[in-house]
């Protein structure tokens, strides 16, 4: 398996992954939809949409975009997708592993995201009031947690806001 950045001619396979990872009847899921609208706004971030390949395949994607607490700026994970015919053979963990590192060495202070604790714990993720970090929607409770980077200084809290094509989903 190879982990790298996206580059422009994975789109269509990019696209073709996030919707069989969240296929659940013939209409489109809302993660692809939501990975077009986030490639169109300036919460675009090029350099955190990461690929895994198998033999040359596309079998997994992860992106974060802009995020922000207050005038902070910080990083939105999300959609994670793996091919439901490469599930379980540590797709998801090496994506996540290159975002994590990739985020970290540019800077970033935090990652956010919504998602299962019992997975996203093994990154080091907690729930995110936990370090006064509120989540967009008060009903997400435990399953928004946040990732502190070695550039957090601790100071930063309030409202975890996405890149707003994540404010238009349904």
């Amino acid at each position: 398996m190879i982990v790298r950045r996206e580059q422009i001619t994975d789109r269509a396979a990019v696209h073709a992954v996030q919707t069989r990872a969240f296929a659940e009847g013939p209409a489109e899921p809302v993660e692809a939809q939501l990975l077009g609208a986030l490639r169109e706004c300036d919460g675009w971030l090029p350099a955190l949409s990461w690929v895994a390949e198998i033999n040359g395949e596309i079998v997994g994607h992860n992106v974060c975009t802009r995020g922000h607490v207050g005038s902070v700026a910080c990083l939105g994970l999300g959609p994670i997708g793996v091919d439901p015919l490469n599930q379980g053979l540590g797709i998801g963990s090496a994506l996540m592993h290159a975002m994590i590192g990739a985020a970290d060495v540019s800077g970033e202070p935090l990652i956010a995201l919504l998602g299962n604790p019992a997975y996203y714990s093994r990154f080091g993720f907690v729930t995110s009031t936990e370090i006064g970090i509120e989540p967009p929607d008060a009903a997400w409770g435990v399953h928004f947690q946040a990732l502190r980077l070695s550039a957090w200084t601790g100071t930063i809290t309030g409202t975890f806001r996405y890149a707003p094509p994540f404010e238009e989903i349904d």
